[in-house]
């Protein structure tokens, strides 16, 4: 343990809230609850849940909460999956599948929608068919419409889409999928769990998930504002036929019949028990109370961050991410994430355009004086610097 404990020195220190990026807080009590569940099921394998039926209680248990989130009508049904990227895959390997009679399938989707869908195209062998987003940085329902012909096997929007941090127009673009006959995906991995208890979307008066005709599945990611373990990811279907297109079953060699919702074949208990920790303590007035204070303190710091000259926020956050960039090409964005990652301040870093970016958790409300201190002095030291454009990082890695 003395030794991890070393290797560990040299990553950014997340728990105290310095990474704006690939982790999520709610509370340290939270945190040693949810570590807790997985290490108590980490070795239990959810390959088979025939030799451990607690493991599908609780998955069952965990799609009826997320179910009952997303208003989901009576007859659908989901599964659970290791997050964003396998649900997002699954959903288009379920989109293909339903439709064998067409040669060269695709996908139509805006620029925005996650890279996952690229991934998914290439595994799966369809045509992605990206189309340019509005200036507001949301999908655009008619050059959707367009771009939709009788090979589309899917249509995508997100609730919020990740690179700005808006949500997409769902009821429109729902509406011209169920006009067209087509699957309609919402990907809310990254803000399901903030949108289902914020008003407008909470309250139906723009409603992103079952209560919109024409969406037919919806992803979320229970290790992002669900604050389960990494791992934790559940797609939902409108319903159990449509649900079906992702299963993947053969009996085609000799070890008897083989069954699987997804990518993965053995899978650890652990992020199954962490989600289910988690829902039980948290429950909706919990996680109500947690997307209300992770939306106040994201207004906070954009509303700071568009204080700094020459910081611009691109656009006001829908939910719990901020976008933001530089007027001043002496000031680069991604020189100032440099600086700021000096100071044990983690950032991401996007293009194009040349952007940083910000995913807000629950417990960034306490640093978030100590960040904008930290921001001011970053732009102060690029600018005396003379810095060029700065290290352009990566959304993921392949090291």
């Amino acid at each position: 343990m003395t030794a991890l404990a070393d290797l560990r020195m040299a990553d950014i220190d997340w728990r105290n809230g310095r990474a704006f990026s690939l982790t999520y807080l709610a509370t340290p009590e939270a945190l040693e609850l949810s570590e807790r569940a997985y290490a108590m099921y980490a070795g239990e394998n959810a390959l088979n849940v025939a030799a451990f039926p607690s493991l599908r209680r609780m998955q069952a248990e965990v799609l009826g909460f997320v179910s009952g989130l997303f208003h989901a009508p009576p007859g659908s049904a989901g599964f659970m999956t290791s997050g964003g990227t396998e649900s997002l895959l699954m959903v288009s390997y379920a989109a293909k599948q339903r439709r064998p009679d067409i040669a060269r399938p695709n996908i139509v989707l805006p620029t925005s929608a996650h890279a996952a869908f690229e991934k998914a195209c290439a595994y799966f062998g369809l045509e992605s068919r990206r189309v340019p987003v509005r200036d507001d940085w949301r999908a655009d329902p008619r050059a959707m419409a367009g771009a939709i012909d009788d090979s589309t096997v899917l249509t995508v929007a997100s609730a919020p889409q990740y690179p700005q941090g808006v949500v997409d127009p769902i009821s429109e673009i729902g509406e011209i999928a169920l006009s067209r006959g087509v699957p309609f995906h919402v990907d809310s991995c990254i803000g399901g769990m903030v949108l289902a208890f914020l008003d407008p979307f909470a309250s139906g008066e723009y409603p992103f998930d079952f209560r919109v005709d024409g969406v037919t599945s919806i992803s979320v990611d229970l290790h992002k504002y669900g604050y389960a373990a990494k791992g934790s990811g559940v797609i939902v279907y409108r319903s159990r036929e449509l649900r079906d297109k992702q299963v993947f079953v053969t009996n085609n060699w000799l070890g008897g019949m083989y069954g699987s919702s997804g990518v993965l074949g053995t899978k650890s208990g652990g992020p199954i028990a962490s989600s289910w920790a988690m829902m039980t303590h948290f429950g909706r007035e919990g996680y109500a109370e947690l997307a209300a204070r992770t939306r106040t303190t994201t207004l906070l710091l954009a509303d700071a961050i568009d204080a700094i000259d020459p910081l611009f926020v691109m656009t006001k956050p829908d939910s719990t991410l901020i976008c933001f960039g530089s007027t001043d090409p002496t000031v680069p964005a991604h020189a100032v994430a440099d600086s700021l990652a000096a100071r044990g301040w983690w950032v991401d870093r996007q293009s194009p355009p040349a952007t940083l970016h910000m995913t807000v958790s629950a417990h960034h409300d306490k640093i978030v004086d100590d960040f904008v201190s930290a921001l001011r002095a970053s732009v102060d030291d690029v600018r005396a610097s003379n810095a060029t454009g700065g290290h352009g990082g990566a959304y993921g890695t392949v090291e």
